[in-house]
Formats: C-alpha cells, structure tokens, sequence
C-alpha cells in the first residue's frame, strides 16, 4: 500500500517542499529510505520504528520502501521524522490519509515518540502557505511562532499520539490566526544625544535613514565616524510587521535567532575587515548567508573600507544595485534578499591624516589607497561626507540633537515616501528607478540650472545624476515638499563629495552652495 505526506527540506536560505512516499510490499521485513537523504534522515528509521512501538502504534513487518520526493534535492537533518512515521502509519491503515494530502507535517522524534522543536517554524509556516496547503502540524513548543503567518492553519503536537490526533480528526485543529499583534521593540542602539559636533555628517545621516541611501564617512582617526556609524539604527523607524518576519525567517534559517517570537530591532551587521568576498556575500556553506543578507531591512557597516580586499569590494556593486545576491550552487541559483543600508567609513589616506596634520604616507600608499576605493564602488555611493574632528567648543556644548528628534523626522519623511510610492512596489527613494524618477521628481527651473551646471563640470556621471536626484528627493521629503528645488539639489550635491575619498587634503562639494541653503534649519535634518 502506498501513502503521502508533505513536509518540507532545509536548503540554505530557502525551504523546499518534500513528498514523503512509502510503499509497503509483502516480503522480508526491512526499511530502506533513498531520495539523496544524509546520514541523519537515514537514521530516522530507528527513531520512527522506536517512536512507533512506544507510542502503542504497530511497526508493520514488511518491507518497507520510503521515498523523498524530488529525489535531486539533499535532504539534510531530523526534520522528516514525523513525515515519515505519518506516511508509514497511513500506508498501514493506522491514519486517514485525507489531510496528509491538505497538510504538511515537521519534526523530530525522540525515541518515546515526544516531538522536539526547531528555530525554522516561522519560515516552515511561510512555505506551507507558499505551496498553497492548508495547514501545517509541528512541535507545541514552536506552534506559536508558526501561527504568526496569516491564514494558516497551525497544530501543535508534543508527541507523535497528538500529532495523529489533529491529522485524523480527533483532537481539533485551531483556528487559523487573522493576523497576530507585532510591537516593535524600542530600538536599543547608542543615541544622538551622546554625540557633539558632527553637524554635517549627522545631516547626512538623517538624509541616509530618511531614503535608505549609502553613505560614506571620511576623516582622521577620531572624528567620530564609527561612533556615528554605530547610531544609526537609533533613528531607523521601526520594523514593520511584514519586514520583521522576514529578519526572523533569515535570522533563524541562519541559526543566529535568540529566543521566542518576532524580532523587534533593524540588524546591525559589521564584518571585520578582513571578511572575504564569500564572507560578504555567501556562497560557500548554504546554511551560512553572507553577511549583505544577514543585514537585510537593516545596516551593513564596513569601517576602514579601503582595508577591505579589493574583490570583497568588487563583490558588493552587485546587491548594491540589484537589492538582492544570487548564489549559484551547482545546477541551481538560489536568490536572497539584500535589502541593506550601506554605511561605510574610511580614512583619507592610510595613516589617517591627511589634510588634517602631518600625514606621513609615501606615493605609494596613496596609491594603493585610491585603487582600493575604486570609482565604480565610490560612484554608488549616494552621500560621502569629509568628517572634521570635532573642536574643543564642540565637545564643551551639549548634544546638537537627539535620535528620538531626527527618528520623527525620519519617520514622517518615510510615511510621505511610502504613500506616494504605494502602488508602484517601491517603499523608498532609494528604490526608484529612472522610470519612477521621471514620475515622482518634480524639479523647479533653477533645480534644473543647478543639476546642468554640475554635468557641465563633470561632476556627474549618470549614475551620479541618478542618485542625486534621488537623495534631493528625500531631502525635499524630510521639508515637507512636494517639488524639488534648487536648495534640496544644492544639499544633494554637497552631501556627495567623491574627491573626500580619493585625493587626500581635498574637501567641498562639486558645487558650492550658498552657505544659508545648508543651514540647519534650511535642510530640516539638523
């Protein structure tokens, strides 16, 4: 007699749909699994046989034949235990068979036949409504974190006598959930308020959260590039609840999740710099992510960039642009998300003080500098920003401002991109293509001049044309303005000055603008 059971493989980052087929035939009594099964799943044929026989089932004595449909798909960990014991008891007439073909089944067996949870319920309940089943039955201890993915039905077993029960009728399945509350956690980052000075490069870090644009900080050791860095999560509005159960489905697929529920906080990743390309962007070890993954709907932090190896570099244009990295294993390509905000800081020269003191590195290492931050990854950057140590009447005064004062504004200025991007499948400025562009930038004539001027003096590639236009959208957002005006491109394009990063002593934007269209009060992010 032959039975089905649906239940899912881990593959990296991506939950794969299993069949479990078993076949009982007449014969010496045996139990063979094939269908490319690692050494754990083949060792579930003693734990379901255990499980079985201490659960008051009867262990057919037959020669049993199970399969793990689609055979070219690795099937690694316990995760099929349950799978196979419900196939095996349907194949022998111990359960209906009907909801097996409705709903998909996951677990481990103990040898007593108790189920023992795992971290990839949420994931596992997001592929089951995915594959279009009904519902989805797994250990009690992990049911409640399934039941946050709307319109699925979700059981709970905590041994495999319960796990029959809700699959044959007896014991009743739950309602499926309308939707569960999420409350984002209050973010527990650094603040503001323990910076002084920075005036500038906090400018553009509010512009940077406002659009989730790139940002590059460059200066002397000292000048508060990490400590700045370090804050930015503190003013990010918070997770919304679609956003949080795709860090949660990553972070626990990664195995890096920390206790029960939804996670309540953006990611804040920041590699060493001697992380290698595969580091960055995953490849090698599916069930690793690479850490522009790992950062996703958060904040990827590389400090001192130009330690990084070139490739490593190379390696980031492509998520930079595409917001996703695709990782090809074998005769597959498996596409993970990489939707982060860069934020990357660097020293002006290897010794650090260049145009600032005595800078003591020879033409050489200037050289080796320049070719580390190459033009291409510069030119995606959409803010670099020279960062001055901060002087003595500077550190004397109070904080110039606090997070939860530029959270609001960043918030309010998200809420204005969101409702006029809602029905295009963007969420930020950051996203907008030339297309979306032309559509939602409304530029004023003397906005125009502006932008004409800087092409006139090569100041601009088309790339840099594009993401300006897209950081003065985001600054006219963070005004309250529905057009962009010359003001908001003058301070787009003082928030971008690629000469910081590559000639050592230089500082000012390609276009000078006038000292009241940068004021605090002006640019609505001081």
């Amino acid at each position: 007699m032959l039975a089905r059971a649906h239940s899912f493989a881990i593959d990296g980052l991506a939950v794969r749909r299993v069949t479990v087929e078993v076949d009982l035939r007449s014969g010496l009594p045996s139990f063979s699994v094939v269908g490319l099964a690692d050494t754990s799943v083949r060792e579930a044929r003693e734990r379901v046989r255990a499980a079985l026989l201490n659960s008051d089932f009867a262990f057919p004595a037959k020669r049993i034949t199970a399969n793990l449909a689609p055979a070219d798909l690795p099937k690694v960990g316990p995760g099929l235990d349950l799978a196979l014991a419900c196939a095996l008891l349907a194949a022998s007439g111990q359960l209906p068979g009907e909801r097996l073909d409705r709903y998909a089944v996951f677990g481990e067996l103990a040898l007593g036949g108790e189920l023992r949870g795992g971290e990839t319920a949420l994931a596992l309940a997001l592929a089951a409504r995915r594959a279009g089943l009904e519902g989805l039955v797994l250990p009690a201890e992990v049911r409640e974190e399934a039941a946050l993915v709307d319109r699925l039905v979700v059981g709970g077993a905590r041994d495999l006598r319960e796990a029959v029960g809700l699959l044959s009728g007896s014991i009743p399945m739950p309602a499926p959930m309308a939707g569960s509350p999420y409350a984002p956690s209050a973010p527990a980052s650094p603040s503001l308020e323990e910076v002084r000075g920075c005036a500038q490069a906090i400018r553009a870090l509010t512009v940077a959260a406002a659009g989730g644009h790139n940002l590059l900080l460059c200066g002397p050791p000292g000048a508060g590039k990490t400590m700045l860095a370090r804050r930015l999560p503190s003013i990010l509005p918070p997770l919304s609840r679609r956003e949080a159960i795709e860090v949660t489905r990553i972070q626990a697929l990664a195995r890096l999740r920390q206790g029960p529920g939804l996670v309540g906080e953006r990611p804040f990743r920041a590699p060493h710099h001697h992380t290698s390309a595969i580091g960055l962007i995953g490849g090698r070890d599916p069930r690793r992510p690479g850490e522009v993954v790992l950062a996703d709907h958060g904040v990827l932090f590389l400090d001192e960039l130009s330690e990084f190896a070139r490739d490593a570099l190379a390696a980031l244009r492509q998520p930079l642009e595409d917001r996703c990295v695709a990782v090809a294993r074998g005769h597959e390509v498996e596409v993970q998300p990489a939707r982060f905000l860069l934020v990357a800081a660097t020293n002006p020269c290897p010794c650090g003080f260049a145009g600032h003191g005595s800078c003591r590195c020879s033409g050489t290492d200037l050289a080796r500098h320049r070719r580390r931050l190459s033009g291409p990854l510069l030119d995606r950057m959409d803010l670099v920003v020279n960062m001055e140590p901060p002087t003595h009447e500077e550190l004397a005064r109070g904080p110039a401002t606090t997070s939860a004062h530029v959270r609001e504004l960043v918030v309010r200025a998200r809420e204005r991109q969101r409702a006029r991007l809602r029905d295009v499948g963007a969420s930020t400025n950051a996203d907008l293509d030339t297309v979306l562009l032309a559509r939602h930038v409304e530029l004023a004539p003397r906005a125009r001049a502006v932008l004409a001027a800087a092409h006139a003096r090569g100041a601009l590639s088309a790339r840099g044309h594009v993401r300006v236009l897209r950081v003065a959208r985001t600054i006219a957002d963070l005004h309250g303005s529905d057009a962009v005006e010359r003001v908001h491109i003058l301070a787009a394009l003082a928030l971008r000055d690629l000469t910081v990063a590559t000639r050592p002593g230089l500082s000012g934007p390609p276009l000078d603008p006038e000292p009241a269209d940068l004021e605090p009060a002006e640019s609505g992010v001081g």
